[in-house]
Formats: C-alpha cells, structure tokens, sequence
C-alpha cells in the first residue's frame, strides 16, 4: 500500500525520534542559566504557543558543504515544516540534542518551482537525487516505510542553503557572514570518516539504506542546478551599501554575488 506523504510525517511524530543522540560540539561560552531564567523559560513554555515550531513535523539528516570549499564539510540535522506540495522549509541544527546549536536554514523546493527560476537565481540551488539514491540523507526513527514513502517526495527537489553558524569552525560564537551551502553529488566526495560517524552515532546503516532505495525514481538533475560543478562559486563578502535589496535596486552586482572561497 502506498502511504501518503503527509501520514508519513503524522507516523513519525507518533512514532517517536530516535533515542540515539548526535550532540553538539560546539560549547557557547557564558554563564549557567539561573533559576530565574529556568523559571521564566518554563513558563513561557506553558504559557506561549509556538505555531511556526509546532509546524516541524520531521527531521532529516545530512551533510553539506560550503559552496568553493569542498573540503569543508559538516553534517547538518534538518527540521522541516512542509508548507505546500511544492514547498518545505528547514531549520538546520548541529545535533539532536536541546543544546544543538543553530546552524542555519534550508529552503526546499519541488523540481516544477526550480525550473520556473531565472538562471542567476538557480545557481544558489543544489539537487537532492545523489544524496537520497546514497543513503546519505535519513530520516532518524522513522518505520522503513514510512521513509522511504518521504525520500520519494524529496529525492527530486531542490535545495537552497545558508549556514549562519560554521560549526565546523567556530566552536564558540557564531562568527562572520552566512555561507551558502552545498549538497553532495557523486560517491567520493563526502569524508567516509564523517559519515561513518553519524552511522555510529545515530545507529543508521547508510549502505542497508542506499540498497533499500533502489526503486526510487530519481530523475536527471535540471539545468542550472549545481552550479559549483560548473565553477561557479558565490559566497557573500562585505559591502559598503543597501546591497541586493536595497529600495529601487535589483538583481545583483558584481560585488554582491562574487567568488569567494572560504
């Protein structure tokens, strides 16, 4: 029987995360939370409703890279709220514990809204096929099934990703500008050290999972998509000005959208 994609998210939040942990490495520096603000945090917590939070209703595992650098690599937990049938968005954390640190976000979009971009703006964007035909790409805790009933949904959308905190890195604060991020094309490019890692960790057999999507239909990468293959690197450098979105101002000039390796 062929589940639909939503009852897959409804099974994972009945379902349960994972009980495996995958923490933070990064340690912020500051005083402990006093019983003041413990107090205050409870309650709001009972007082306040979260809609945009209460929205998240899956959580996908990953890895990325910075756009020019492909030997900075990170893995990347990924909290999603779908908002339409063409439309997902995620908030991007370094582990799954209540100390992981935000790391940035990911919008995520289906192949029929990435082929109606100009071309300057699809270079910003990466394909999903390479890392869920992998098994690179998880979704922790969720029955087989059901997984694999979401992969289907994601394998052939498209990705567009902004770090606001290189862990990586910075293992304090987060410091200096976004960095736009990539996603994993071809076998060889991921560090087997860190994926075999976050087998460890989260109790996932990337190889039993790669063999299990078999079936999944994964359809050639559209145009414009991966830009970085081609040596297009954008990354973000300071500038004086309102930059792109400044009032009466469009597109991008040169030294907004520039090459930069990080």
């Amino acid at each position: 029987m062929k589940l639909n994609p939503y009852v897959v998210l409804l099974t994972l939040a009945l379902a349960g995360c994972t009980t495996e942990r995958s923490p933070s490495n990064v340690t912020a520096p500051g005083a402990p939370a006093s019983t003041k603000t413990k107090v205050l945090e409870t309650g709001a917590s009972m007082i306040q409703s979260r809609p945009p939070v209460e929205a998240i209703s899956a959580w996908l595992d990953g890895f990325h890279f910075y756009n020019g650098d492909q030997n900075g690599q990170m893995e990347a937990h990924h909290y999603v709220t779908i908002l339409n049938e063409d439309v997902m968005q995620a908030v991007i954390y370094d582990g799954n514990t209540n100390d992981a640190k935000l790391m940035g976000v990911e919008y995520i979009i289906s192949e029929r809204l990435f082929n109606t971009l100009p071309p300057e703006e699809k270079k910003l964007w990466h394909s999903h096929q390479h890392e869920v035909k992998s098994g690179t790409l998880v979704a922790p805790g969720l029955p087989q099934a059901a997984e694999h009933e979401l992969m289907e949904k994601v394998v052939n959308t498209y990705g567009k990703t902004w770090h606001t905190w290189h862990t990586d890195r910075d293992k304090t604060l987060p410091l200096g500008i976004p960095a736009l991020m990539m996603g994993f094309t071809a076998d060889g490019q991921l560090d087997p050290k860190l994926l075999a890692e976050r087998d460890r960790e989260l109790g996932t057999d990337t190889k039993a999972i790669r063999a299990s999507r078999s079936d999944i239909v994964a359809r050639p990468v559209a145009s414009g998509a991966n830009a970085w293959q081609q040596g297009e690197v954008i990354q973000l450098q300071r500038v004086k000005g309102g930059g792109e979105h400044a009032h009466g101002k469009t597109g991008f000039t040169d030294a907004e959208q520039t090459s930069h390796q990080h």
